[in-house]
């Protein structure tokens, strides 16, 4: 069971207060999201949430444990990932080798022992065949076969999107922070977006805290919606609610019409 919550969360860099007393409760196993327009505070968040910045004020708990202050790799190692806006991956290596690398934290070897030289350094050959097989389930999952063993630098870009999402799988996590996976996409891998994230809550049991534009996804997946706007809350509630909700309207939704 997985508990996570953000309580009076704020940040400053320099005169500009980036998020202001933001807190909110995510159940488990659901699909949460933040909304709000471009520089609300959103990706900040999971900057706090991922131990890249450290707040101000406030707590992160994660299963009753307060976690500002820890590592990302410590962090990640308590079950949290996420994926980036901008994709972060080692375009020079396959898919495969990424994925691979996803498995790091729970590897008793090396990370690049592990991905790139497993079998050679490898403790046991059965760890190896472990974590190659889980990565063998993300791939089929994510329907990437045909690009297995293609170096990321030469997938197109939905592609790439696609293994970063694995990536973060690989991990296992409790809490999948999921940082604008459609951008860059087309109608029919947005699509396909939609139904793996939902699949992702059944199938791997994973809560998942998402930051989208795209309104007909967040709309469409989410239990619950917490509308932001500089770096203050707005409303939450569920997509209904938050659709219909005039400040909703006129600090982010209208501004997409």
């Amino acid at each position: 069971m997985t508990s996570f919550k953000v309580e009076n969360l704020s940040i400053r860099f320099g005169g500009l207060k980036a998020v202001n007393g933001i807190s909110f409760d995510v159940p488990e196993k659901t699909i949460f999201s933040i909304i709000g327009p471009n520089g609300s505070g959103k990706t900040t968040i999971f900057n706090m949430i991922s131990g890249i910045y450290k707040p101000d004020t406030g707590a992160i708990m994660l299963n009753g444990e307060n976690i500002v202050g820890l590592t990302p790799d410590r962090i990640a190692r308590r079950g949290i990932a996420r994926t980036f806006q901008n994709i972060e991956l080692f375009k020079n290596a396959t898919v495969m080798d990424n994925l691979m690398l996803g498995r790091h934290i729970h590897m008793k070897t090396g990370i690049w022992d592990g991905a790139f030289m497993w079998g050679r350094f490898s403790r046991t050959a059965r760890e190896e065949i472990v974590h190659r097989e889980f990565v063998e389930r993300i791939i089929d999952f994510l329907e990437l076969q045909s690009s297995r063993n293609q170096f990321v630098a030469n997938l197109p870009y939905g592609t790439r999107k696609l293994v970063e999402l694995g990536r973060a799988l690989a991990l296992e996590p409790r809490l999948l922070l999921l940082d604008e996976p459609s951008a860059g996409m087309n109608t029919e891998e947005k699509d396909d977006l939609h139904i793996w994230i939902k699949d992702i809550r059944e199938e791997y049991q994973t809560t998942i805290l998402l930051i989208e534009h795209d309104m007909n996804m967040v709309m469409g997946i989410s239990n619950r919606i917490l509308a932001i706007n500089h770096g203050e809350k707005i409303v939450e509630g569920t997509p209904q609610e938050v659709q219909h909700h005039p400040d909703v309207i006129k600090a982010y939704l209208g501004e997409e019409e």
